[in-house]
């Protein structure tokens, strides 16, 4: 049986009809054809379906898309604003910080979160937030460095020499 789910989707209001037990990445990718948000592994251990919920990243594969009726649900192609990338993602690229591209949707949307909170972090802290995300191509290191890149931009401070 079919319930409609209200939610904002990339800050527009969207509408959608599901079964109670279909999982957020699946309206994301088959019900609203936004595919940036990949499934790998389907039991939240790899990170690439993440998407930020209401400001907290999270793995779509492990929540029932009923769960975010009225909120915000913000995914790979929601960062870009009138056509110009979200800074990290512009520095993702600037630092050659993906191959394949499967696990960068997910990585951005967790560093997103991570910046939003204003804080300086070591990179030993950035590497365990980031440790939820699986890449089997960069060797993170690009990675690492395109958020403190883009952590230290925010913080208006330049980002020390390796």
């Amino acid at each position: 049986m079919k319930k409609e789910l209200q939610f904002i989707l990339n800050d527009e209001p969207t509408c959608v009809q599901v079964e109670e037990n279909l999982r957020l990445l699946d309206v994301l990718r088959d019900c609203c054809y936004l595919t940036g948000t990949k499934e790998g592994c389907g039991v939240g251990e790899c990170g690439a379906c993440t998407v930020i919920v209401d400001g907290e990243a999270v793995n779509a594969c492990l929540v029932l898309a009923l769960s975010v009726a009225g909120k915000r649900v913000t995914t790979i192609e929601g960062l870009a604003k009138g056509g110009v990338l979200h800074p990290l993602q512009q520095a993702v690229v600037d630092h050659h910080a993906l191959q394949c591209g499967f696990c960068t949707p997910g990585f951005i949307l967790t560093a997103v979160e991570i910046l939003e909170s204003g804080k300086e972090y070591t990179d030993d802290e950035l590497r365990k937030l980031l440790s939820g995300h699986l890449c089997r191509c960069t060797g993170y290191e690009n990675i690492l460095r395109a958020v403190k890149k883009t952590m230290y931009k925010r913080l208006g401070k330049p980002m020390p020499e390796a």
